[in-house]
């Protein structure tokens, strides 16, 4: 089976080169796709200056601006579609997420699981070192989602994801509005809707060392009121059939 992680970068010169050789010493072999945001501190430069160490496994797309979290990723999923992974999985470049837990995150997939979150809240809190304001902000925002949609999720908003191919085949990706982080939380509502086998594998959360966040108030505001549109949406994709 064929696995592809994505990986949006802006500005992470400080990580991207740790986490290409971390990737790539995993005990599952993984793909690595980094969408470049036109990084004027030469993320691109560096990912380009290693990609003949890993004999067409490490690839680069490189875009011009910021043009948001979510249409990297579906750039990146629309990319991976076409070359034929079987399972595209998508985390930061920060080392927020731990790349050992990508293993974990397939295996629940290839266990039957369209879609698998690496969840913080399924046992109990686990996020380190962030302060106490932002993680009550995003603890109420997952359970703010499952209110207002229903979706059975514990991290509705979690950025720590691994689609099988059939997943991604069914949910129409032109139809995906949000762009920031809402982003995330719509991935998935769709995917439930649409019938898809959702599975939260407990992560640990650790806050980045190296470089700037890259969460503003506007990226909040979008999620905070997409998530009252979409009960009232109609879903775009193809209902799995079991």
């Amino acid at each position: 089976m064929r696995k592809l992680v994505i990986i949006p970068t802006y500005n992470e010169k400080e990580n991207i080169s740790a986490m290409i050789d971390k990737v790539f010493s995993l005990g599952e072999p993984f793909d690595l796709l980094v969408i470049d945001d036109g990084s004027p501190d030469g993320t691109a430069a560096i990912v380009r200056s290693r990609q003949a160490e890993f004999q067409g496994r490490l690839h680069l797309l490189e875009r011009s601006g910021k043009l948001g979290l979510g249409t990297a990723y579906l750039t990146g999923f629309e990319w991976g579609l076409a070359q034929g992974y079987d399972y595209i999985c998508e985390m930061d470049c920060d080392f927020s997420h731990n790349p050992d837990d990508l293993v974990r995150l397939y295996r629940a997939a290839a266990e039957g699981a369209d879609v698998v979150v690496g969840s913080r809240y399924v046992q109990g809190v686990n996020v380190v070192n962030w302060p106490m304001s932002r993680l009550l902000m995003s603890y109420f925002a997952s359970k703010y989602v499952r209110l207002v949609t229903g979706l059975p999720l514990n991290d509705a908003t979690a950025g720590f994801v691994c689609y099988s191919r059939r997943a991604l085949e069914h949910i129409d990706l032109g139809a995906v509005r949000m762009k920031g982080y809402g982003f995330q939380i719509e991935m998935k509502y769709t995917a439930w809707k649409l019938g898809m086998r959702l599975c939260e594998v407990p992560i640990i959360f650790t806050e980045r060392r190296e470089g700037a966040s890259k969460m503003s108030g506007g990226i909040f505001r979008e999620a905070f009121f997409g998530v009252l549109g979409l009960p009232f949406r109609r879903i775009r994709g193809r209902e799995v059939r079991r």
